[in-house]
């Protein structure tokens, strides 16, 4: 069933509004008539299920058949600070980052990071993932539309994962499975989590020291090497499978 977000100002009792670019979705390429039920979300994490009522040039009206729990959202709300990455690796990132369950996504400028981004550079390509990240909540049916953050320095991103509950920095030079196992095994359902990812060239161990000092937990991924758009993943991948439940 196909499955829409709006923001909660277009929830109006028993009906719902939908605007934009969606309505020429739903109406040229959907082909969906009066009638037809839908999933819509509200971004904050309601559900409702809802049929087609008719529509206007730019807007179509739903009507709200009931309200569903939402169970597609883990307890924690886990945060990636990633490196900027080349390319369109960002957007890969952004996308599978929302199928598996981040709550945000935080472009974060490193020492290693090849990509510069000015001011207007940087609102384009956050604009950009966002919509990514939009387009993978709507595919995986997401309660929610992860954020995606505008591009934050080093030490922006240490202040702001000083807030949370638990940090987490895979390291390549990092050894001691067992010890990453204890320390994934002590995340509790409801913490708050950050990721920290290093961009291709990895971090700088001057980061690292920087990180341990904050606070953040200094993990392994393994023997092998992991770029930079597979190892927030794995991270992302192993926490959902520590904290669904």
């Amino acid at each position: 069933m196909q499955h829409f977000f709006v923001t909660t100002d277009q929830v109006k009792g028993d009906r719902i509004y939908i605007e934009g670019s969606d309505v020429n979705h739903m109406k040229n390429v959907l082909r969906m008539k009066a009638g037809e039920q839908l999933y819509i979300s509200d971004g904050d994490n309601h559900k409702y299920l809802c049929q087609v009522r008719r529509y206007e040039e730019t807007e179509a009206e739903l009507e709200i058949l009931k309200e569903e729990a939402v169970d597609t959202e883990l307890a924690s709300k886990i945060y990636l600070f990633q490196g900027l990455p080349k390319g369109d690796k960002m957007e890969l990132i952004v996308q599978k980052a929302v199928e598996l369950g981040v709550f945000e996504v935080i472009p974060v400028a490193m020492k290693r990071c090849v990509v510069k981004l000015d001011e207007k550079k940087a609102a384009k390509k956050v604009s950009r993932w966002g919509e990514i990240a939009r387009s993978a909540a709507k595919q995986s049916g997401r309660g929610i539309v992860p954020k995606v953050g505008s591009v934050m320095s080093y030490q922006e991103a240490l202040a702001a994962a000083k807030e949370l509950d638990v940090a987490l920095i895979p390291y390549e030079l990092a050894e001691g499975m067992a010890d990453t196992r204890k320390v994934i095994e002590s995340v509790q359902t409801g913490q708050s989590i950050g990721i920290f990812i290093g961009p291709e060239g990895g971090f700088e161990r001057e980061e690292v020291c920087q990180a341990l000092d904050a606070g953040a937990k200094e993990i392994t991924l393994g023997r092998r090497i992991l770029r930079t758009e597979t190892a927030g993943l794995t991270v992302l991948s192993i926490l959902m499978y520590h904290l669904e439940r």
